[in-house]
C-alpha cells in the first residue's frame, strides 16, 4: 500500500507534499512547528491539514500492521494461499481485514468447533457439494458414534449444519453484502422499556428513521437513552431480501432433502450469527461517525473560543454569581493580580442588594473599574440586573459583559490553582478566572481541561482518547498561532508551545525564578532537559518582549535570523526599527520576491512569513476577530418582541444551529435554515463560536424560556418547525403524549440545550 499516494489523494494535495510531510513527522517534528516553519518542505500545509494527515497515517499505518498479523497468523495455520494473500494484502479498512480473517480467528468453543471434534466436517463438506447420490440421512447415519457422543442421524446432520452456518457467518463477501444490504436499507428502532415514564428521550419511545438519513447528534442521544436503560434499540432490515441473496449464494441443486437443510441452515446462519454481528459493527460505525461530527464540532468550536480576542489594559472585576453560598468578588489588575477579593449577598435568600451595591461601587471608585466580567452560571440573570441597575445610579462609564464560565469551577479545585491562589477558596479563584478570561481567554482557558469548556455535544460519551487527541491538537495550534511572552506565561500556557514538554515548562519556570526575565531565546538553552531539538521547536513560538534582540519580540524563527538581517541591510535599514514600527511598509521595497529569496537562501514563504513579521512585530492574530459586546443594560425575555432586531454574540454551535446570546437570560436559537437563503450542511459553514451577528426575532415562548432568531433579516420566516437538524420524511415517531415541562435551568448551564428547553431536549442529554 502506497499510503502517501492515498493521504494525497484524499486531502487533493500532491504526493510529494505528504511524503515530505510523513517524513518530519518521523522525524519528530510537531504540527505547529511543520505547519509555520516548514511551508518550503510541505508546500504549505495547515495545521487542519497536517493533523488530517496526521490522523490518517497512524491509521493507515495501524491498517498495515495489523494486516501483517493476520498474514502470518493465516500462515502458521497452513491455510494462506495466493489470492487470500492477496485479498489482505489489497484490503482498505480494519472492517474488511477483519472480514477476510474471520475464518481463521482463534474462536472460543462454538457449536461448530464442538461439531468437528465429533468428526462431522465431511458430512458438512458433503452437503456443501450437493453433488453426491444418496439420501442425507442415510450418508449421516454413517457418522453415528457413541464416544464422540453423536447419537443419531439427526444430531450428525445438525452438527454439519452447525459448521456450515459458522463457515456461512465468517465468509466475508456475504458479509460485505449483508452489511452494505443493511446500512443502504434498515432502518434504526427505538422503543421506551417504560412508555409511561417521563424522561428527556420522549422523542425516541416509539421513533425509526433510515440508517442513512440518522444525523449525528439523534444517533447519540439514542445510545445514551439505552445506556440508562430506557430504551431498548434495533435494526429493522428486510430479511426475505438478505435470505434469497445468500440462497442464490449457496443452494446449486434442486434435491428435496439438501434444499431444506440448507434454507434452514441459511436462515439459522443469518438470524444467530450474521445478523446480530453486523447490527453490532453497524450501529459502532455510526457511533464512531456521530462521535467524529462531534468532535469536529467541538474542536471547531473551542478554536473559535480560545481565539476570542483579550481585552488589554484594563481592570476587571469578577463576578462569580450564586445564590445561597454568595456571589464572590475579585478585582484584577491588567496584568491579572488580584487586588481584592470578598463576598456579597444580593441574592436569594439574603437579598442584600443595597449592601451589595455599595461594595461593589466603592470598589470601582477604589480600583478604577473599567470592565465587571460575570460568570453566566446560576443567579447570572439576578446578578445582571443589579450590574445594570448599579451602572445606571454611578456617574462613572462602566460596562459588563457576560462570560462563559464552563470549566471554571473545575479550574478553581484543581492542583493547579492551589498553586496559584493558596490563600484564596475555590470561589475566589472562580472570580479570579472570568476576570482573567476577560483580559486574556486563551491564557486562562488553557488552564482547563479542554472537555471541560464545553462547547459541543455528548463530549462525555464519546471516545476519550480521540476526543483528548483532538481537542489537545485545537489548544496546540491555537497557542503557537497566538505565541508565548515567555517572561509572563503560565505552566499551562507553557505545556501548549510546541516541544515543550509539561516537565521542561516546570523547569522553565523555575529557571525564571532563579534567574530573572529571559533577555534571549537562546538562553532556553540553560533550561534543564531543553535540548537543541526542543529549541528548534520552540523557540519562534516563544516571545520575548524589551529583550538584547529584538527579533525575539516577533514570530521569525532564530533559524532565520542571519536571512533577516541580511534582508533589512539589503534594504537599508536596521534591526533597531523592529521595535519601533519603522518597517510597516517594507514588503513594498521589494519588487521581485522569488529573486529576493533566492538572494536571501530561503523559500519564497518563508520570506514572506518574515515581512509580515517586521511589518507588525508581535502581531496578535486575535486582533482580527470581533470584540465581545459590552452591556450597561439588560433586558428580560418578556422585553423581546417578533420583529426585534439585535446584535448577539455566537456563544455555541451544534449540528441544527447557532445558539445567540442577545443579552437576556436566554441565548436565542437561529435554525440552520434560518442563517443563510443558500444551502448549507452544517452551521460551521456560515458562523463560529465568538461571532458578533446581527438578528431578529421571530419566536418568543417566555413559559418554556424559547427563543426563535433569524439571520435572515427582513426576509419572511418559513415557518421553519423548532426541530434538530437531519430530520427526514422517512423518520417516525408516533409518540403524541406531550412532553412534561423541562426543568429551568441556569443561564446557558451546558452551554447549549437550555435556551430551547424541553424542544430540543434529545439534544440536551
Amino acid at each position: 500500500m502506497d499510503i502517501s499516494s492515498i493521504i494525497a489523494e484524499e486531502l487533493g494535495v500532491r504526493q510529494s507534499q505528504v511524503a515530505a510531510a510523513i517524513g518530519l513527522i518521523d522525524e519528530g517534528n510537531t504540527i505547529p512547528f511543520i505547519a509555520r516553519y516548514r511551508k518550503e518542505v510541505t508546500g504549505s500545509l495547515d495545521d487542519e491539514q497536517l493533523r488530517t494527515l496526521h490522523e490518517r497515517l497512524t491509521y493507515l499505518r495501524n491498517l498495515e500492521e495489523k494486516k501483517a498479523q493476520v498474514l502470518e497468523s493465516i500462515s502458521e495455520q497452513g491455510k494462506l494461499t495466493k489470492e487470500l494473500k492477496k485479498e489482505i494484502e489489497e484490503a482498505q479498512t480494519l472492517v474488511r481485514v477483519d472480514d477476510l480473517y474471520r475464518p481463521y480467528r482463534p474462536k472460543r468453543r462454538t457449536r461448530a468447533t464442538i461439531a468437528k471434534e465429533q468428526g462431522l466436517e465431511p458430512l458438512a463438506d458433503w452437503i456443501m457439494l450437493q453433488t453426491a447420490d444418496g439420501q442425507l440421512n442415510s450418508v449421516a447415519s454413517e457418522y453415528i458414534n457413541d464416544e464422540l457422543e453423536v447419537a443419531s442421524a439427526d444430531e450428525a446432520i445438525a452438527g454439519a449444519c452447525d459448521i456450515i452456518a459458522e463457515a456461512l457467518a465468517d465468509n466475508a463477501a456475504y458479509r460485505e453484502h449483508i452489511r452494505t444490504f443493511t446500512e443502504d436499507n434498515g432502518r434504526l428502532i427505538s422503543k421506551a422499556k417504560d412508555p409511561e415514564a417521563e424522561s428527556v428521550y420522549e422523542m425516541y419511545y416509539d421513533f425509526e428513521e433510515a440508517i442513512k438519513d440518522l444525523p449525528g447528534h439523534r444517533i447519540l442521544a439514542i445510545n445514551r437513552g439505552e445506556k440508562e436503560k430506557v430504551l431498548t434499540v434495533k435494526i429493522k432490515v428486510d430479511t426475505d431480501s438478505i435470505l434469497q441473496y445468500l440462497q442464490s449464494q449457496v443452494v446449486h441443486t434442486s434435491k428435496g432433502d439438501l434444499v431444506k437443510v440448507l434454507s434452514d441452515t441459511i436462515q439459522d446462519a443469518y438470524e444467530r450469527l450474521i445478523a446480530p454481528s453486523i447490527d453490532r459493527e453497524i450501529r459502532s460505525s455510526l457511533t464512531e461517525s456521530a462521535e467524529d461530527g462531534a468532535i469536529k464540532v467541538f474542536g471547531a468550536n473551542l478554536r473559535q473560543l480560545l481565539m476570542q480576542p483579550p481585552i488589554v489594559g484594563k481592570v476587571v472585576l469578577g463576578w462569580d454569581p450564586a445564590f445561597r453560598t454568595g456571589c464572590k468578588l475579585t478585582v484584577v489588575d491588567p496584568t491579572g493580580k488580584v487586588l481584592d477579593h470578598t463576598v456579597i449577598y444580593p441574592t436569594a435568600p439574603q437579598n442584600r442588594v443595597e449592601e451589595a451595591k455599595e461594595t461593589v461601587a466603592s470598589w470601582i471608585n477604589k480600583y478604577n473599574v473599567d470592565l465587571i466580567s460575570v460568570g453566566n452560571g446560576t443567579a447570572s440573570r439576578e446578578s445582571e440586573a443589579i450590574i445594570a441597575s448599579l451602572l445606571s445610579e454611578i456617574d462613572r462609564d462602566v460596562s459588563y459583559v457576560i462570560v462563559n464560565e464552563a470549566g471554571a469551577s473545575v479550574y478553581s479545585a484543581s492542583k493547579l490553582a492551589t498553586e496559584e491562589f493558596p490563600e484564596f477558596d475555590v470561589g475566589t479563584r472562580s472570580a479570579a478566572s472570568i476576570a482573567r478570561r476577560l483580559q486574556d481567554p486563551l491564557a486562562e482557558l488553557v488552564k482547563i481541561d479542554p472537555k471541560s469548556i464545553g462547547v459541543g455535544q455528548y463530549q462525555h460519551d464519546m471516545n476519550q482518547k480521540k476526543l483528548d487527541e483532538v481537542l489537545t491538537g485545537v489548544v496546540e495550534d491555537s497557542v503557537n498561532k497566538v505565541g508565548v511572552d515567555l517572561n509572563t506565561a503560565s505552566y499551562s500556557l507553557l505545556s501548549y508551545v510546541s516541544g515543550i514538554s509539561a516537565a521542561v515548562a516546570r523547569n522553565i519556570i523555575a529557571y525564571r525564578e532563579e534567574n530573572g526575565s529571559f533577555n534571549d531565546r537562546k538562553e532556553l538553552l540553560s533550561v534543564s532537559k531543553l535540548g537543541p531539538k526542543a529549541f528548534t521547536q520552540c523557540a519562534g513560538f516563544l516571545r520575548i518582549r524589551k529583550g538584547n534582540n529584538p527579533l525575539d519580540a516577533t514570530g521569525v524563527h532564530p533559524e532565520s535570523y542571519d536571512a533577516c538581517m541580511r534582508l533589512l541591510k539589503s534594504l537599508g535599514h536596521d534591526v533597531g526599527e523592529i521595535s519601533s514600527g519603522e518597517l510597516r511598509g517594507i514588503s513594498k521595497e521589494i519588487s521581485d520576491i522569488a529573486k529576493m529569496a533566492s538572494d536571501l537562501s530561503i523559500g519564497e514563504p518563508t520570506l514572506k512569513d518574515i515581512l509580515k513579521e517586521l511589518e507588525k512585530p508581535g502581531r496578535d492574530p486575535r486582533d482580527d476577530m470581533p470584540a465581545p459586546i459590552l452591556r450597561s443594560d439588560v433586558m428580560e425575555i418578556s422585553d423581546l418582541k417578533t420583529g426585534m432586531r439585535l446584535k448577539g454574540t455566537v456563544r455555541n454551535i451544534v449540528d441544527f444551529g447557532a445558539f445567540v446570546d442577545i443579552g437576556v437570560h436566554q441565548d436565542g436559537l437561529v435554525h440552520i435554515s434560518r442563517m443563510t437563503k443558500k444551502f448549507i450542511k452544517h452551521p460551521l459553514e456560515v458562523v463560529s463560536v465568538g461571532d458578533i451577528v446581527d438578528v431578529e426575532v421571530v419566536e418568543v415562548d417566555a413559559s418554556k424560556e424559547r427563543i426563535g432568531l433569524t439571520m435572515l433579516i427582513g426576509e419572511k420566516d418559513s415557518n421553519t418547525p423548532s426541530v434538530p437538524s437531519g430530520t427526514k420524511t422517512g423518520a417516525h415517531n408516533k409518540n403524541k403524549k406531550r412532553p412534561p415541562k423541562a426543568k429551568k435551568e441556569s443561564r446557558n448551564s451546558n452551554v447549549f440545550g437550555s435556551s430551547l428547553g424541553e424542544l430540543l431536549k434529545d439534544i440536551k442529554l
